[in-house]
Order: C-alpha cells, then sequence, then structure tokens
C-alpha cells in the first residue's frame, strides 16, 4: 500500500468512526469537501499543512493519519530503519519518518523529522484530545512559533510544547535541519 492510499484510508476511517460528514470535517478542519474527498479517493497527495489542519479537525496526532492502526501489536523492541514509515510533503518537501509507532499503552510515539532550507510548515491548533511535544534540534537552525511565543533553536537545544495553540515550524540559515520530536498524550 501506498503511503498516499494509507493516508486515505486512515483518513476515511477515522472521519467515519467519529461519525462526520465531508462538510463536517470540512468545517471543524478548515480543509475543503473537495481536497477532503480527493484525498480520500486517492487523488491528491496532501500536503503537511493539509494533513495537520485533518488531524486537528479529527483530534488526532498525524501518526494516526500517517500508520496502520496496530492497537492490538506488542510494541517491538526493535524497528529497523527500513521498517518506519516515511512521508514526504509533496510540496515544501519535508520528510517525516515514524522512528516509534504510538505504543498502544501510554501514546508515546517517536518522530524523525527533516525540514529543507527555507521550509516553513504551520499548523492549526488542535482539537480534540490534546498531546504534548519534545523537539531535539539535531542539524540545522529551527524557529519554532508556539501561539504568540517564538523560539530560535540551535543543535542540542531541546524545546517542550503542546498542540494548544497554533504552531509553526522554520529552518533558519542556509541548510536543512532535522529534529527528533517525542510525541504523548497531554
Amino acid at each position: 500500500m501506498t503511503i498516499d492510499a494509507l493516508i486515505a484510508s486512515r483518513l476515511l476511517a477515522l472521519r467515519q468512526a467519529r461519525g462526520l460528514s465531508l462538510a463536517q470535517l470540512a468545517e471543524v478542519s478548515g480543509v475543503s469537501k473537495a481536497m477532503i474527498s480527493r484525498v480520500e479517493r486517492v487523488e491528491s497527495s496532501p500536503t503537511a499543512m493539509i494533513l495537520g489542519r485533518l488531524a486537528a479537525g479529527l483530534g488526532v496526532s498525524l501518526a494516526q493519519l500517517l500508520t496502520e492502526d496496530k492497537e492490538e501489536e506488542a510494541v517491538r523492541r526493535l524497528r529497523k530503519r527500513a521498517e518506519q514509515a516515511v512521508w514526504r510533503d509533496p510540496k515544501a518537501g519535508y520528510l517525516r519518518r515514524q522512528v516509534a509507532e504510538r505504543e498502544p499503552d501510554n501514546g508515546i510515539e517517536m518522530v524523525e523529522v527533516e525540514l529543507p532550507r527555507s521550509a516553513r510548515v504551520a499548523y492549526p491548533q488542535w482539537s480534540g484530545q490534546p498531546y504534548r511535544q519534545r523537539l531535539w534540534l539535531v542539524d540545522g537552525s529551527l524557529r519554532v512559533e508556539y501561539g504568540d511565543e517564538v523560539f530560535e533553536l540551535e543543535p542540542g537545544d531541546c524545546l517542550d510544547f503542546g498542540v494548544d495553540r497554533p504552531v509553526a515550524f522554520k529552518t533558519l540559515g542556509r541548510s536543512a535541519c532535522r529534529y527528533l520530536l517525542v510525541v504523548w498524550p497531554g
């Protein structure tokens, strides 16, 4: 299954599980009915911003749109790099690797992000189940806009924040940046 097909099936399943029509999801997410329909029919590859809005509207993490629902499986001790789900934003080139899937007992997950030079990815405030994130910058320079607060990070810096406000990530300088996100229910 391609990543776009996986996103389509997860989006449809999550929307239906919440009893939302296309119009209702469009209203709460700010994504048009036409775009949601195209994503669900695997006719369009969504950007990070669209995925973020859809996840926020559904009240789920991005991982729940990008990975299969494996709640019944035990967490494996070793996840080889080749087994980690990867998704690339077709517009910004943003790369997201699901290092560790959401653990069913505590909801913790790990995500590696590579953000190209001069890229900016913004997400709305999430609705529904809130969660926290801890970002550790590995390479490059990064600006994080968390509501009205602005943080500029250098390699080794660590930032703790939630999804209770809009958040945006912007690379600074002449190179890409890479960071690790640890996400857990808040």
